[in-house]
């Protein structure tokens, strides 16, 4: 785990990174891009890009519409269109993966992100116009009548859900073991997990230490996801519930906690409203207490590709989440911080995939 003075990655975005020709070539991989997603996709769920890895001799057209089942029409329209975006190559009449298609078909980052864009985001993002407009998740009426995606996510369809706790767990899940050496260092007994959805992160804490108590703090919806999803498991009876909608400004956090944790939680929610639920949890601190927020800021990453995707992200919650929050860039967090009158301590990066964690103490 680094700690970054500076964020690194800024500087690539400073000049222009592509040749005439190559940017000519992107701008219409933009203006194709829900054909060339939709293709690929396919490509996957048909099982074309498997059978090619498979035989890395090659296969012909017949081989492919022979072995997969599907016509020849449907084969030739996904191959052709696949060899110009580049994830198929052809040589000699053999098709054959190519190094995209290798990493669309096994990376399981690529997946998640995958059945994120289309069961979650694909039929929302037509309404990301008038979500920017009216700073509304406009794009959410195609599940349901809800202010926000948190009040109606226990009623999205099954695979909508599904993919959206994939996408959600992914990438929470891979920082856990690090994040809890980080938070256990001074032995809490009482943790508040605010935004707790299923509860992950507090089975993680109660397996960790046999004498922590977790308090999950989340709408009363949710509370009923994660206490179906605890209640077989060791440790649950450390776990309880405290029920409240965060956006109520009137809502007091509990006192009385060594730790607050906010996984991915404050991403849910715009500047006016972080710093109103950072103020909150500030006054239910004492002196000796710690805040502990883990977010993925697209400025703090190793890699230029975790940004981009970290920025694109920012457009389900336009869209779909909330209408007004994004992935946070981390000096706007750490203002957010210092207004609710808290500090920054240490800011612990390259956690999993690509989180950092921010430790506060009451300024």
């Amino acid at each position: 785990m680094a700690v970054l003075e500076e964020p690194c990655i800024l500087g690539m975005y400073e000049k222009e990174r592509f040749t005439a020709l190559e940017a000519q070539r992107l701008a219409q991989e933009i203006a194709f891009g829900p054909v060339v997603f939709q293709v690929s996709r396919l490509m996957i769920k048909f099982g074309i890009f498997e059978l090619l890895l498979k035989h890395r001799e090659g296969l012909t057209l017949e081989e492919v519409t022979k072995e997969s089942g599907l016509s020849w029409y449907a084969i030739q329209v996904l191959l052709e269109s696949s060899l110009t975006i580049g994830t198929v190559l052809l040589k000699d009449g053999r098709f054959y993966i190519a190094k995209a298609g290798y990493f669309l078909q096994t990376d399981n980052m690529a997946k998640v992100n995958m059945n994120f864009n289309h069961d979650v985001n694909y039929l929302g993002l037509f309404n990301l116009e008038e979500s920017l407009l009216n700073g509304k998740p406009e794009g959410l009426k195609v599940f349901g009548n809800w202010a926000t995606i948190y009040e109606g996510l226990s009623s999205l369809p099954e695979q909508v859900q599904k993919s959206w706790f994939g996408f959600d767990h992914f990438y929470s899940g891979n920082s856990f073991d690090q994040a809890l050496e980080i938070v256990f260092r001074k032995k809490p007994q009482t943790l508040l997990d605010v935004g707790g959805n299923t509860g992950r992160w507090a089975i993680k804490c109660v397996t960790c230490s046999q004498d922590v108590n977790v308090t999950i703090m989340d709408l009363p919806q949710q509370l009923k996801l994660m206490r179906e999803a605890v209640k077989d498991l060791p440790g649950a009876e450390r776990i309880h519930g405290h029920g409240v909608n965060l956006l109520d400004e009137k809502a007091p956090f509990p006192t009385g906690f060594d730790a607050i944790w906010m996984s991915q939680f404050l991403d849910c929610f715009s500047e006016e409203e972080v710093i109103s639920i950072l103020s909150r949890a500030s006054a239910s601190m004492d002196n000796n207490s710690r805040l502990f927020i883990m977010e993925t800021f697209w400025d703090r990453q190793r890699f230029e590709t975790a940004s981009y995707c970290l920025a694109q992200t920012s457009i389900y919650f336009t869209a779909l989440a909330n209408g007004n929050s994004k992935m946070y860039y981390s000096k706007d967090m750490e203002r957010c911080v210092k207004a609710a009158g808290l500090e920054v301590e240490t800011i612990y990066d390259s956690l999993g995939l690509g989180h950092s964690i921010m430790e506060c103490r009451k300024n």
